[in-house]
């Protein structure tokens, strides 16, 4: 018996972490395909910026509405439809032929991207058993490094050859198998227990999370979502940028990214192994501490070497607190409302993903010196650990209600 259930928890996170590593292949081949399209449709600065910004604002959307539609009709069927907008509207893409058209369809991959993560994560987190739950969930997060190290190579090798089109095709056809490979999931055995019950109104879902009881956790996880979104995108799609800013024109930014994705997976697979051990809000705080003092060092390194290592460290932390905060989030809430209380902190969140980009550019052109962007990234991440120190409980080896 116990065999069958830790293949049944490995088969869960493996169909589960496919949908997710493709997910992060199209994420990781997006600033590829945008120099891309700079060059082949002559598109202006703010027009870059913008198809960075609209699938963020699609993640926003998609957070919201996925997570409320999986408190009704399940974790499964959401799951399976995020992934098959997504796989759809990536395909899709690849015929665009004007930056409008490229922007909606991004906007429809954003939203099943947002859509898709939280509820995988509430999904995996409902169906495993609670003293291994933060560790798989934490491994499930691990999948998106996998996702980024892939899109890495194809865009090196496909995208000068045969094209940005021909790359998200290959992006969006395993996506297709992976959903394939869902179909077959069982839903969560919690949601399974409740979705005979009378169900509540998207309206009630939303002001539940605000009653006395949840109000306090949702205002953590809303502040750490932000803060951690925000600092996220801010930083990691300005690194190679910052770089050449910085002067290290030595340093090419492809095998940059290639170095910072290999730093992620230490980072994901060290906070795996310590969730268990020393509890949720123990690897949230310090590995956000981490992210916000390898973010200082960053920003003020003035050397190849000091560079290079501050940015495996900013990695390694930033990730690993990614994953923990995927695992924590699903466990402050009941069944009845997991999905609307996970997809809305993810909505909030994604929106500091839209600000961030954003920000930098606009500090930048600003002649803002780079030091200074990253100390408010700082400033952000400490701001994330001091209200997971202050507001969050300790979640470990919590039975789901």
């Amino acid at each position: 018996m116990v065999m069958k259930k830790e293949i049944s928890n490995r088969r869960l996170l493996w169909v589960s972490g496919t949908g997710w590593m493709f997910d992060a292949m199209d994420v990781g081949m997006l600033s590829f395909i945008i120099a891309a399209l700079s060059v082949e449709w002559d598109l202006t600065a703010k027009q870059m910026g913008w198809i960075g910004s609209i699938q963020s604002i699609g993640m926003a959307v998609g957070a919201l509405l996925f997570g409320l539609m999986a408190d009704r009709i399940g974790r499964k069927n959401v799951f399976i439809i995020t992934l098959l907008l997504f796989s759809i509207a990536s395909g899709v893409s690849a015929f665009a032929t004007s930056i409008t058209i490229f922007l909606i369809l991004r906007f429809f991959i954003g939203m099943g991207l947002g859509g898709e993560l939280p509820v995988a994560s509430t999904l995996v987190s409902e169906s495993v058993p609670a003293e291994k739950r933060g560790q798989i969930v934490v491994l499930l997060e691990s999948f998106w490094a996998a996702g980024w190290l892939i899109a890495a190579v194809i865009s090196y090798f496909i995208i000068p050859k045969f094209g940005w089109q021909t790359a998200l095709l290959i992006s969006a056809t395993p996506a297709l198998y992976a959903l394939y490979l869902r179909i077959g999931l069982p839903d969560s055995p919690r949601f399974e227990a409740i979705k005979d019950k009378e169900k509540i109104s998207a309206f009630q879902s939303i002001a539940n999370l605000w009653t006395n009881e949840y109000r306090r956790r949702t205002t953590m996880l809303w502040i750490v979502w932000f803060c951690v979104v925000f600092s996220y995108y801010g930083m990691f799609l300005w690194l190679p940028s910052v770089m050449v800013l910085k002067g290290f024109s030595l340093i090419k930014s492809f095998g940059y990214v290639l170095i910072m994705t290999l730093a992620q997976l230490p980072g994901y697979f060290t906070a795996a192994w310590c969730i268990e051990r020393f509890g949720r809000k123990f690897v949230l705080a310090v590995y956000l501490i981490g992210t916000a003092i390898s973010a200082f060092v960053f920003g003020n390194a003035e050397s190849t070497v000091l560079l290079i290592t501050s940015g495996i460290f900013l990695s390694f932390f930033n990730l690993g607190a990614w994953g923990g905060l995927y695992a924590y989030t699903p466990e402050q809430y009941p069944t009845l409302i997991r999905g609307t209380g996970s997809g809305s902190a993810a909505a909030f969140g994604r929106l500091g993903g839209v600000l961030g980009p954003l920000l930098v550019g606009y500090l930048v052109a600003q002649n803002t010196s780079i030091s200074t962007i990253f100390t408010i990234f700082c400033i952000s991440v400490f701001i994330a650990a001091f209200a997971v120190i202050f507001l969050g409980k300790e979640t470990k080896n919590k039975v789901l209600v």
